[in-house]
């Protein structure tokens, strides 16, 4: 019998970090089968339906131009999570990926005359009652950037807190990874606690705290002090929170996605 243990012993060893690592792939779930909205909140099936994403060559799409744009959100809640996925962007396109989001807003018509978040103020302060067949629908949240860091104006004319893979206005990625529109990038994003890491192509390009003096500078600079939305992204009520994917009126596409909780 002691032999046999001896024996054993080699292939018990051998086999022991592939049931570690088959264990580990057991908290791993998937957000898309490739085929339906299982797992997001069905775009179609609100009233009147949303026209911002759709389902195309196993990709969920964000649609370019809709007549409402609106994010695609989780089912499910997350407050620590390490998310993977697959995308690619369409030339001079502008998208992302949001978490920890705070709440949300309809901007009845976001190309009207005026600031964009002044809109945003004025719909928190009077919220529709019903949900309108046009307008924006507004994400309050942190924002893992996608763009065309070449082409996309915002990425140009504003530096790289708007170039992909930055926490949106807040932090820059140190350096970009990214590979040419059209091609398809893996990005990796971990929230744990106030800690987030931005990962892109196999390497880590932001690493921060959700409560570090940038969050404040760079939402009191945009919204100012006295925005709702100031308070909502500095002192982050919420720690349940949907995740979605950005639809900023042009085409993207995403894949390959998997979550799992922390």
């Amino acid at each position: 019998m002691k032999g046999m243990l001896r024996c054993l012993r080699p292939l018990v060893l051998a086999l022991l970090p592939l049931a570690l690592l088959t264990a580990a792939d057991h908290n791993w779930h998937s957000l898309f089968d490739g085929k339906t909205y299982t797992g997001w909140v069905d775009p179609t099936k609100k009233s009147p339906p949303g026209d911002s994403f759709t389902i195309e060559d196993g990709c969920l799409k964000a649609t370019s131009h809709p007549r409402i744009t609106e994010d695609l959100f989780t089912a499910e809640t997350y407050a620590d999570f390490e998310l993977e996925f697959d995308w690619k962007i369409s030339p001079r396109g502008n998208s992302g990926v949001k978490y920890r989001i705070q709440d949300t807003v309809w901007v009845p018509d976001p190309n009207a005359p005026g600031k964009f978040e002044k809109k945003v103020d004025a719909g928190l302060a009077h919220r529709l009652t019903q949900r309108p067949g046009r307008g924006q629908d507004y994400v309050i949240g942190f924002e893992y950037q996608i763009t065309d860091n070449a082409a996309n104006s915002d990425a140009v004319h504003n530096g790289p807190l708007h170039r992909t893979a930055a926490l949106y206005d807040m932090f820059a990625a140190t350096r970009d990874v990214t590979r040419p529109v059209g091609e398809f990038n893996h990005s990796r994003i971990v929230v744990r606690g106030d800690h987030f890491e931005h990962w892109l192509n196999g390497e880590k390009v932001v690493d921060g705290s959700l409560k570090a003096p940038e969050i404040a500078a760079g939402v009191g600079k945009r919204w100012g002090k006295e925005s709702p939305v100031y308070n909502l992204l500095v002192n982050q009520p919420r720690r349940e929170c949907p995740i979605s994917l950005q639809n900023h009126g042009d085409e993207a596409w995403f894949k390959n996605l998997r979550i799992r909780r922390l």
